[in-house]
């Protein structure tokens, strides 16, 4: 059964003439499928081309006007999967929205530090970029029934949201699909780049963040325990953001003098990558980390649903030096809502420094019995 990917509705709306469509997102999400539907969808001629087939590269290399409109005939929708591989893409697809009256295009890439690097000049003004992360809460009604819902949140908290783990049901498969994109995919784009010879430092700092979910990160500390300096610390992670393995998330403060600002906390975009990186998928009940895992999750779903329903907001953690803390707070057209998230319903109240000196926010508390219309 194919899951209908949310992103493609506002795609198929945005593939305009003349523009390039976007999508980006951790290999094994599904950008491969969701061009096979969205072509199902468009009904029209095209044209697919694959960024690591080497025909492909002698097609686009030489970049020549009158050669690409022959290659393309009346065709006017041209679709390039994994974009990034082709040596200066950027300009390729200048030259054709530019000179070819009524081309559409859609690509897609893998590596966000890649492609990006090499679109976002060139395509100034041409293009429209989406993300494209696991499935969704949403996605998954397609599938699952509400009954399953609340077991199968137990299940996701462990191994996360990959497509094809949705329809596994054995552990061991699950397992064994985890470890392998861990070793053969994520880490790919990363060890290529600026020729990384050795992933063991990505993993022992991976592993590092694992255990931190939830809890504000020491740039020091890391580059102590990694034996790194501080700036290679900080290459890592930010390459690790652009791959979409973790999501950086800063203090908020208006300036006032207890407030927290200057330190970031660090999520994974997916439980069971996480899981995968500490060799840890015992369910719920074995384990002593389970409100990291659902903090975690939770806002991984929540950066999901920012980005189907492209809601813009700056998103903060709030912390003030006398301990007074919230998980998650949202700033959209100078309107501040502040979430705590807890596993299990419980008392939660509204910290009295935020209380005090924001007294125009909404105060949340979303626990695994409400969580849902705060996702979908």
């Amino acid at each position: 059964m194919i899951v209908q990917r949310i992103i493609g509705k506002i795609i198929l709306k945005k593939l305009v003439p003349n523009k390039v469509i976007v999508i980006l997102g951790a290999r094994r999400t599904g950008k491969t499928v969701l061009l096979q539907e969205l072509i199902k969808k468009l009904k029209e001629p095209h044209i697919l081309l694959n960024g690591e087939d080497i025909l492909t590269y002698e097609l686009l290399s030489r970049r020549s006007l009158i050669q690409y409109k022959n290659m393309l005939g009346d065709v006017r929708l041209l679709i390039i999967d994994e974009a990034q591989k082709i040596s200066d893409i950027g300009l390729i697809l200048k030259l054709m929205v530019d000179g070819i009256h009524g081309l559409k295009i859609i690509v897609t890439g893998s590596s966000a530090f890649d492609i990006t690097g090499k679109l976002g000049e060139p395509l100034t003004g041409r293009k429209f970029s989406y993300n494209l992360y696991p499935f969704s809460e949403s996605e998954l009604l397609q599938i699952e029934s509400g009954i399953e819902k609340k077991e199968n949140l137990r299940e996701r908290l462990v191994f996360g949201n990959y497509p094809e783990l949705s329809f596994m049901k054995n552990r061991t498969d699950k397992e064994q699909y985890i470890r392998e994109m861990i070793n053969s995919y994520l880490l790919k784009d990363i060890l290529a780049y600026e020729n990384i010879k050795s992933s063991s430092k990505i993993i022992e700092l991976l592993k590092l963040i694992s255990y931190q979910i939830g809890s504000e990160v020491s740039i020091n500390e890391l580059s102590l325990k990694l034996a790194l300096k501080k700036v290679t610390v900080e290459k890592f992670l930010d390459l690790l953001t652009k791959v979409f393995i973790l999501h950086k998330v800063t203090g908020f403060s208006r300036n006032l003098r207890k407030e927290v600002s200057k330190s970031s906390k660090w999520y994974f975009l997916d439980n069971g990558i996480r899981n995968g990186i500490i060799n840890n998928f015992a369910m719920l009940n074995q384990r002593d980390d389970v409100g990291r895992l659902w903090e975690n999750y939770i806002i991984s779903e929540r950066i999901k649903y920012q980005n189907d329903n492209l809601y813009y907001c700056n998103n903060y953690f709030w912390r003030t030096y006398d301990r007074q803390e919230i998980d998650w707070i949202e700033e959209k057209d100078g309107k501040l809502t502040a979430t705590e998230f807890k596993w299990k319903e419980q008392k939660v109240k509204e910290p009295v420094g935020w209380q005090k000196n924001y007294p125009g926010s909404h105060f949340q508390f979303i626990h695994s019995d409400n969580y849902f219309d705060w996702i979908k």
